[in-house]
Order: structure tokens, then C-alpha cells, then sequence
């Protein structure tokens, strides 16, 4: 089978790569450099061929906690963001490490603290490898280094996360996120069904069927 190669940022490649490996969500709110992860979300409409949601919240906390929810059902459900708003979602994401539910974070760094730059930076690194928020959790972060690894750590990074019932990190910086490179993205993977969650995911919140009211 021919590949199919595209050029494209590395943002719009995460997006893409989204669709792709059958996410059941996206929860986000805009802020540069990632603004383009909503924006291609939006612009492909993937509620209308493979079901997936997307919604942007009304800010990065009510984001990170639509994650927890979702992720509390066995979803496969994604947010990005970059370092402020990063830093807003600490709460959240130390409720769902506690929890230990998988869910797949995006840090596309901006540089410095408070607001900063918007410039590449490797500036949260502590921050993703300690874990972020209050606790004594780790997160298990993929560092891509081109637009092909980006869209091919939100696969690895959801397989992770799944497997170890925890929170993975994708965490790339301003320079990947807006570089162009040719990237081939993955096969359309299905998402999974109601029936696949309860088998693969038994300590998943489903409701009450098969239970006694």
C-alpha cells in the first residue's frame, strides 16, 4: 500500500493524528502556539464520520476536568494546551492521576514563566517529569523532535496510557508545534465500542447495565 505523505505543521498533524487513531474527544481551549490543534479539529468535523467530539471549553479548567470525565468511561479523550494554560489544569490533572484513569495531555511549551514567549522552549520540563500538580505522581512524557513524531506519540502516548492507567504527555514546543514537515499519518483506527470498553476497560464508569437498580 502507497503511503500517503503531507506536508503540514506540526499542530495539524497532531489533530489529524487524533482522528486517526480513533479518539472518542477533544476538549480545549485556544492559546498560541496551539491554536491551530482546535482550529484543524473544527475544520475536519470528525462528529460527522468517526463520531469524535470536540468542544472548546470555556477555559483550560473546565477542559482538563471534561478530560476526567471522560477518561472515568474508558474514552479515549485528549487535551492541548500550552504553559499557562498548562498550569491551570494542575488540579485536574493530579484528580486524574489520583483517580488513575489514562488520558493524553499536549504541552506545546511557550518559553519563561507567567505569560511569557511564545519562542521554543524546553522551559516546562520539570514540570511534566515531576508531574505538575500536588502529589506524588509521574507522568509518562513523549518528547517529539519532528511533525512525524508528534502525530506518531498521540497513538504511543494513548497506548501508554491505557496499558499503565495513567496520564501521558506529549510535550513539544512552540518550534514543532508551527514547523511544516512531510509527515504520514496513520491508518483510520475505529473507535472502540460500549462492549469493548467493558471488556478492556473493567474499572470504567458505564452505567448500570447488567446491575440491579
Amino acid at each position: 500500500m502507497n503511503e500517503e505523505v503531507k506536508l503540514m505543521k506540526g499542530n495539524d498533524a497532531l489533530a489529524l493524528a487524533a482522528i486517526r487513531y480513533g479518539a472518542d474527544g477533544y476538549f480545549g481551549y485556544p492559546i498560541t502556539p496551539q491554536s491551530e490543534v482546535l482550529e484543524c479539529l473544527e475544520a475536519e468535523m470528525p462528529w460527522e464520520t468517526t463520531g469524535m467530539v470536540v468542544l472548546q471549553a470555556e477555559s483550560e479548567v473546565a477542559a482538563i476536568n471534561m478530560v476526567y470525565a471522560g477518561a472515568s468511561c474508558g474514552k479515549a479523550v485528549m487535551t492541548s494546551t500550552s504553559s499557562p494554560g498548562f498550569s491551570l489544569m494542575q488540579e485536574g490533572v493530579s484528580y486524574i492521576a489520583a483517580s488513575e484513569v489514562p488520558a493524553l495531555l499536549v504541552n506545546v511549551m511557550r518559553g519563561g514563566p507567567g505569560l511569557g514567549t511564545i519562542h521554543p522552549s524546553q522551559a516546562d520540563y520539570f514540570q511534566a517529569t515531576k508531574g505538575g500538580g500536588h502529589g506524588d505522581y509521574h507522568m509518562i512524557v513523549l518528547a517529539p523532535s519532528s511533525v512525524q513524531e508528534m502525530a506518531d506519540f498521540v497513538g504511543l502516548g494513548w497506548d501508554l496510557a491505557f496499558k499503565y492507567r495513567c496520564v501521558s504527555i506529549i510535550l513539544a514546543d512552540g518550534l514543532i508545534g508551527q514547523m511544516m514537515e512531510k509527515v504520514v499519518l496513520p491508518p483510520q483506527r475505529p473507535r472502540r465500542t460500549e462492549d469493548e470498553i467493558r471488556q478492556l476497560c473493567p474499572w470504567a464508569v458505564n452505567g448500570r447495565k447488567g446491575m440491579r437498580p
